[in-house]
């Protein structure tokens, strides 16, 4: 019989209160107070990631501690090792029992689109029935037809549609995840966008970093000319965009700016444009190539030190030898072909052995991968790219958060990091990647706060 969530709670001894953001609901256990320490204890596996971002045959080194236990104060990891250790060093401070759950880093999704208005189910139907996206592209589909939508969506209406899919995404155990614009090509909708991220930033749990996107398709008005979008981009919008951020977000880093190099999108020409001159006013870079067509996008972020090249399905040789001997994380997006229906999926083994970063992501967007949960992807990951679960976890935590520069605060459990983390349903960390279509998440630590997922139904797998 099922308990009420009073004796659930009463059972554990847990007690806890209601935070209710605005229309956010999120069940809060052992909430802190300033000041005050937390140990959770009893992980029958603490993974920890500890050392650095990943490469080559580095890459799927846990770090684990059996029978694990972390102590936090505030939003800082203070102490990790063995419970018995743990608990004897620290006798008098609150505790949380993980039951011998798996303790891992929280999720960094460093790639995805989750700002938008409407909805492409018509055009799936049309992929599905054998037109490709970029036909579909060609007649005013994909991209265009939500920027149409977006474009006459309030910032209300982009908020309400919105905060539920970040939702998703937290509740599946993403604590930090990369938003980007690109859905409005003109500056005062992308503008627009970027104010509902940060908006939406200040009511929710997840942690967002921010990518402006503008170059992201041709612009109906500019169809006949994009080279005329480009140079507006880099002559007035980034300038623009510099002045609107350190008014509007001057505490925060100056957004990543992005690009899609692809044919029937930016030429490798338009894509140096737009990145060079993003470069010179202090904006961090990233990049789309080889989706679909090599064009040399990848081995341009690697000369131009971008924090990541995405997607990369069709990446020649000599490209991934230019990304393995950068800093520039070769991120993958599985959904994305998957979502297309698509036989081939970025060469994971080729980058592996080239000694790159690579890391992994939703590409969470309305067009052709709307997934919010990194465990499908790890799932994905692991069938389609032939990583193993070790493998697929550290492109989605230590080396995801490389992606968008925030190694160095999440992604992995170490002294002196932020109290990101997430304990599962199960004792093995092997059941992400083997099982899929579930979540296995069942409470997550968000800067020294908990919250539940799964309200207690049920207490291992």
């Amino acid at each position: 019989m099922r308990a009420t969530l009073t004796e659930m709670l009463a059972t554990n001894g847990i007690w806890f209160s209601l935070r209710v953001p605005r229309s956010v609901h999120f069940l809060w256990l052992n909430k802190p107070k300033t000041g005050d320490f937390m140990l959770i204890h009893s992980a029958s596996q603490l993974l920890t990631l500890s050392g650095g971002p990943q490469r080559g045959k580095s890459l799927g080194t846990l770090s684990i501690i059996e029978n694990g236990a972390i102590l936090f104060r505030d939003e800082k990891i203070i102490a990790i090792g063995k419970t018995d250790e743990l608990k004897n060093a620290y006798p008098d401070e609150p505790t949380f029992d993980a039951g011998g759950c798996v303790v891992m880093p929280g999720f960094v999704d460093p790639h995805t689109h989750i700002v938008w208005a409407g909805d492409r189910a018509s055009e799936f139907e049309l992929k599905m029935s054998g037109k490709s996206y970029l036909d579909i592209l060609a007649e005013g589909g994909g991209i265009l037809s939500t920027v149409k939508a977006t474009r006459t969506a309030s910032i209300e209406t982009l908020m309400a549609q919105t905060r539920p899919r970040l939702i998703r995404m937290f509740r599946n155990g993403t604590t930090t995840a990369e938003a980007k614009t690109g859905y409005g090509l003109n500056t005062a909708t992308e503008l627009r966008l970027l104010k509902t991220l940060l908006a939406l930033s200040d009511e929710t749990p997840i942690e967002l970093s921010y990518t402006y996107l503008g170059a992201h398709a041709i612009p109906p008005e500019y169809k006949e000319n994009p080279q005329g979008y480009i140079d507006e981009i880099t002559n007035t919008t980034l300038p623009m965009l510099k002045e609107w951020w350190e008014t509007h977000a001057p505490s925060k880093s100056l957004p990543f700016v992005d690009v899609f190099c692809e044919t029937k999108a930016f030429t490798l020409e338009q894509s140096r444009q737009v990145l060079t001159s993003a470069g010179s006013l202090g904006f961090p870079l990233k990049i789309h190539a080889d989706e679909f067509d090599n064009l040399g996008g990848a081995s341009l972020a690697a000369e131009l030190n971008a924090a990541s090249a995405d997607h990369l399905v069709v990446t020649s040789d000599a490209d991934i030898q230019a990304l393995a001997k950068s800093d520039t994380v070769a991120v993958s997006l599985p959904c994305t072909p998957f979502g297309l229906a698509e036989k081939n999926y970025t060469p994971a083994k080729k980058f592996i052995e080239a000694d790159a970063i690579l890391a992994l992501a939703t590409d969470c967007n309305p067009g052709t991968t709307w997934n919010e949960s990194m465990q499908f992807v790890i799932a994905l990951a692991c069938r389609t790219m032939k990583l193993t679960p070790a493998q697929a976890i550290a492109c989605a935590t230590i080396n995801a958060a490389q992606a968008i520069r925030k190694a160095d605060v999440v992604g992995s459990l170490e002294i002196g990091k932020q109290a990101d983390m997430l304990i599962l349903s199960v004792s093995d960390y092997r059941q992400l990647g083997y099982r899929y279509g579930t979540n296995l998440v069942k409470q997550i630590v968000k800067r020294g706060q908990i919250y539940s997922v799964d309200v207690g139904y049920y207490r291992t797998a």
